[in-house]
């Protein structure tokens, strides 16, 4: 179906004929021959005196310029056959602790021993390139919570920035009461059913401005549920010891997540290793999507290059026309009935025809 997406540019057609009533005329700079006695020869002659302005067939090309100049403006495309989206799923916000802690090298995975983050990296992002009809968004905290994604059907940008994600970016400390804060300003305005926070951290909360179970009840009020996952080793299966002998895996607060959990009818999980992690995820993916309102989206394909294309092409002709028209006059501008000669140009085609036959 053709559809004009601004057809509210054709009102700008008499603009030409506006400006050229309106605006001076423009001097040339040339000597004008004064008549001062034009009006005794028009009384003698019995008529007004007519301005030589150029007929219709002159105007036309430049009408014609003018009109697809603003068809193209209007943007013209053509509108596939109605398209359903889905939009039945969830708005899924996932908040990723980033703070000194989350780069002790505890994990396990494919018989090797990678850092916690290294580790919510390779899977988390698994996770949320599978979350096909879901809105999912990205929040990095640390001493601050920071929305670096928010919630959009661009899955894959999404998993780029939770990539790109750095140790201490957000400070070394740990701000899950921040975090769970900005979870709920972002979700309370969508649909009440279909808020989902998954928060992932391996230590307590010791920073921030809010308390996490402040910030868990209110997100209970909103109808945010909250699914909170506690990561590391444990204490005496972890070899490494962190910074000054101590193991980082004794500071997570499992007992304050869990309550977060509850408050919201969420759950608590806790990986050890990936795949615990990797479990947990395929439990994440059972939960039944939320419908939202249908919509249909059409396919359109912008068709504005066509008359662009066309105008360039007159505009060409037309200077040619000017520039070179002893050589190209014939040739172009002859057989369109709509492009006659000026007068000066019709002389000069008679002289060449003379010269010809002599």
């Amino acid at each position: 179906m053709f559809e004009l997406a601004w057809p509210w540019i054709f009102l700008l057609l008499p603009l030409p004929w506006l400006a050229r009533l309106l605006l001076p005329a423009a001097d040339s700079g040339e000597p004008v021959l004064k008549v001062g006695f034009l009006h005794e020869l028009e009384r003698l002659a019995g008529r007004r005196a007519r301005l030589n302005l150029p007929t219709w067939r002159q105007q036309a090309p430049f009408v014609l310029i003018w009109l697809l100049l603003l068809l193209a403006a209007a943007r013209p495309q053509w509108l596939g056959e109605p398209v359903p989206v889905a939009a039945s799923g969830r708005d899924l916000l996932v908040a990723v602790d980033v703070s000194g802690s989350m780069d002790f090298p505890d994990m396990q995975w494919k018989d090797e021993e990678i850092s916690r983050l290294e580790l919510v990296k390779a899977l988390l992002g698994d996770f949320l390139q599978d979350r096909e009809g879901d809105r999912v968004g990205l929040i990095l905290f640390g001493s601050q919570a920071y929305l670096q994604a928010p919630l959009t059907f661009d899955r894959r940008t999404v998993r780029t920035f939770l990539d790109e994600a750095q140790i201490g970016i957000a400070g070394k400390n740990t701000a899950i009461g921040d975090a769970i804060g900005l979870a709920v300003k972002r979700l309370r305005q969508r649909p009440a059913q279909s808020r989902v926070l998954v928060l992932i951290t391996d230590g307590a909360n010791n920073g921030g401005q809010i308390h996490p179970l402040t910030a868990a009840r209110l997100a209970a009020q909103e109808g945010v549920r909250i699914y909170t996952i506690g990561i590391g080793a444990n204490p005496e299966a972890s070899g490494t010891p962190g910074l000054l002998g101590l193991n980082p895996s004794l500071d997570l607060d499992e007992a304050s997540l869990k309550e977060i959990a509850d408050l919201t009818h969420g759950a608590y999980f806790r990986a050890h290793d990936g795949e615990e992690l990797d479990a947990i995820g395929d439990t994440l993916d059972q939960l039944e999507p939320v419908a939202q309102q249908p919509t249909q989206a059409r396919t359109a394909t912008a068709l504005y290059a066509w008359p662009l294309a066309l105008a360039l092409l007159l505009s060409v002709l037309l200077v040619v026309a000017v520039q070179w028209p002893d050589n190209l006059l014939q040739r172009v501008l002859r057989r369109p009935r709509f492009l006659q000669p000026h007068p000066e140009w019709r002389e000069r085609l008679k002289r060449l025809r003379l010269r010809k036959r002599r």
